[in-house]
């Protein structure tokens, strides 16, 4: 779905580069020494609560704090389909944000208080994201290769931090040949984590959805896009071998490097149809990036 001027329509949330607080102009000096004036991405810290527990701070832009303390609790096993959500309080002034449940879970002593930076996923409990793939099985879907090429058009010409500032990471919801919701956030994990929050919120369902990311495809972006239950997990960037690994044990189609007309899928190919015409997908030149990237 797009308008007149071709810019597609069809979000259900999308990035605003414009929306106060996400970014900062910064003056500085360029190459040739003349004075420049740049804008720069916010960070600000996010403590997390499940009810009385304090449970992680996070560095994050700041937008959609329920959706990111949400996903993240659910993304780390903390809290679980069955825990009903009574509340979720967020008070910008001392930035905080509480999940409440009707019964106090067994997760709250899980995690001391940690910092998690925006580079790195320092305090999550790995162990227990390992423990939730056990039995897990993904649904059997089918990816056309045409939908993923449009996929790829529309996200990385959208407007968003990640054009307009870079030093950030976006992953976006889709179905189809439809992107559906668009987060983004200086830890790549703290955008996968919105986006679960979201999908929790809205009872949207995984089984036909495919995640895209601007970010490595690394184990713990797996195992998280496993634990939603979403079947194919897309990428511009590269993989690590265990993320690989991982990807291979539970079944998810795992496809990086898609610049162009170019992609590797490295787990999964089964749920590809190969019906794009490569020869009409316009292609980058090699080693072209976007502008702006992280």
């Amino acid at each position: 779905m797009t308008n007149g001027d071709g810019a597609y329509q069809g979000w259900l949330l999308a990035p605003d580069p414009a929306r106060p607080g996400l970014t900062r102009a910064v003056t500085g000096t360029d190459h040739l020494g003349a004075e420049i004036e740049i804008n720069v991405v916010e960070e600000r810290p996010l403590t997390i609560y499940l009810n009385a527990r304090e449970i992680v701070t996070a560095m994050t832009i700041g937008d959609y704090p329920e959706y990111l303390a949400l996903g993240f609790l659910r993304n780390q096993g903390m809290v679980s389909d069955s825990d009903e959500i009574t509340g979720i309080d967020y008070d910008e002034e001392v930035e905080t944000v509480v999940v409440r449940t009707k019964v106090v879970t067994d997760h709250e002593e899980k995690l001391a208080k940690k910092t998690r930076t925006s580079g790195c996923a320092v305090g999550t409990v790995f162990g227990d994201m390992m423990e939730g793939l056990e039995g897990l099985t993904l649904p059997h879907s089918r990816v056309k290769t045409s939908d993923l090429y449009t996929l790829a058009k529309i996200i990385n010409t959208a407007p968003s931090l990640y054009l307009s500032a870079g030093a950030i990471h976006g992953t976006v919801l889709c179905q189809g040949p439809n992107p559906l919701v668009y987060m983004e956030d200086v830890g790549r994990h703290n955008a996968v984590d919105k986006v679960s929050g979201w999908m929790a919120l809205q009872g949207a369902s995984a089984a036909d959805k495919v995640l895209y990311t601007t970010g490595r495809l690394t184990s713990e972006m797996v195992i998280k896009t496993a634990l939603m239950g979403i079947p194919v997990l897309v990428s511009r960037s590269g993989f690590t071998a265990w993320g690989v690994e991982i990807a291979r044990q539970v079944g998810l189609t795992l496809i990086g490097r898609m610049r162009g007309q170019r992609f590797v899928c490295l787990s999964g190919a089964e749920r590809l149809e190969w019906d794009a015409d490569v020869s009409k997908v316009s292609d980058e030149p090699k080693g072209a990036g976007r502008k702006g990237a992280a």
